[in-house]
């Protein structure tokens, strides 16, 4: 009797074991995470993207809106830059270059894309492919011109270049500018700004440097072949999660709300052929007309926010699927460049979410990046620094 009471004790014991394990694994959630930010690098000037090559290294490709890319490895930077144009670039408030994709690649065809504005303003998508002798520094006269498109204004230039998943390079395009998108472009399909492009890099055709992959949604119709999604203002940052393929697009407002897109991947795409609604919807609302209008075939946002504490325009980041700080693990993270606050919510949030409030700080946050790991990145524009997401 005393032997089988012992037995049913410690059975009981470990069974109220797992049991605490299981609830509180099965409550916990990346909004429950605890984050802080270690700085990693400073002396930038005017830093706008961070990202990886995906080639071993460990090296981390720094992009300076001022027209240089600059490798951050073993805690430093290198002295040269991986890439100076800065005499070929624009240098307006929200011009520059804006965008940089490695090839998925790259390894073995060392091949890279930058997206900037040229000095009349107008976006220009060029090749480039890494020195054969030097694999920190750009040979510059491999630079060949992928795609070029006129810009009307001097704002809302996009800037994001990404491989999706499918191999293919995806554009983001703004509205072409001035405010409240005064020539329609984003809900005009003839035009390729207020859109998201998706391009095959890997072969060309008779007129252009790349061709249109066959499943675009308006290949074979009326429209620009070139466009995937449309109806965006300035998807200044979007980004792929990498344990799904879901396409997560930092879209930035006009007068009243910022907002969160999330397209889930299908075998057909990420949000193919998907409207978000701009200048049609501001976030959930009417813009134009301000009331009553007609949402018919818009997808709407995952969420939105207001400009109040100083919130000004949101900047998409990713989904955390690094080792580094566990508890973030399937948090989508993004930030306002003005206020300077880090969100997240749960990648598998329904709309309209909530997102919570990770981190306040002080810094003008242009973009979140990502290593080969997975592991989170901030960029401080103002302040010149580049900071690593870490546990608190």
């Amino acid at each position: 009797m005393r032997r089988t009471s012992l037995r049913r004790i410690a059975a009981l014991a470990a069974a109220a074991t797992l049991l605490a394990l299981t609830a509180s694994t099965s409550i916990a959630a990346p909004t429950d995470a605890h984050i802080r930010l270690s700085l990693r690098a400073s002396g930038l000037t005017k830093p706008v993207f961070v990202t990886s090559a995906h080639d071993d290294t460990g090296r981390l490709f720094i992009v300076e809106q001022t027209g240089r890319i600059k490798i951050y490895r073993n805690g430093a930077i290198l002295a040269t830059p991986f890439l100076n144009i800065a005499s070929q670039v624009s240098g307006g408030y929200e011009q520059g270059l804006l965008g940089l994709a490695f090839h998925p690649s790259f390894k073995t065809n060392h091949k890279l894309y930058v997206d900037f504005t040229d000095v009349n303003g107008n976006t220009v998508i060029r090749e480039y492919r890494v020195s054969t002798t030097n694999s920190n520094v750009v040979a510059t006269s491999t630079a060949r011109t992928i795609l070029k498109i006129n810009q009307p204004y001097a704002n809302h230039n996009g800037g994001m270049l990404a491989f999706g998943p499918d191999g293919y390079l995806y554009i983001g395009m703004g509205d072409g500018g001035s405010g409240g998108d005064p020539g329609n472009r984003a809900q005009n399909t003839g035009v390729l700004l207020g859109k998201i492009l998706r391009i095959d890099i890997n072969g060309t055709t008779s007129t252009h440097n790349y061709r249109d992959p066959a499943t675009n949604p308006y290949v074979g119709k009326t429209g620009a072949d070139e466009i995937w999604q449309l109806g965006v203002r300035n998807p200044w940052r979007f980004s792929f999660d990498r344990a799904n393929g879901n396409l997560w697009i930092g879209d930035v407002g006009q007068d009243s709300w910022e907002e969160i897109d999330r397209a889930t991947r299908t075998p057909g795409g990420a949000g193919r052929g998907v409207n978000w609604g701009w200048h049609v919807l501001e976030g959930f609302s009417c813009y134009s007309p301000p009331s009553g209008c007609n949402k018919t075939g818009m997808s709407p946002p995952l969420l939105v926010y207001d400009h109040s504490n100083g919130r000004c325009a949101v900047t998409g980041g990713y989904v955390s699927r690094g080792s580094l700080v566990p508890a973030l693990y399937g948090g989508y993270v993004f930030g306002d460049f003005c206020s300077g606050e880090i969100w997240v919510v749960n990648a598998t949030a329904s709309t309209p979410a909530k997102p919570v409030l990770l981190l306040d700080t002080s810094l003008t946050i242009s973009s979140f990046g990502e290593n080969q790991a997975g592991n989170l990145y901030v960029v401080d524009h103002d302040g010149g620094k580049l900071y690593a997401i870490v546990p608190a």
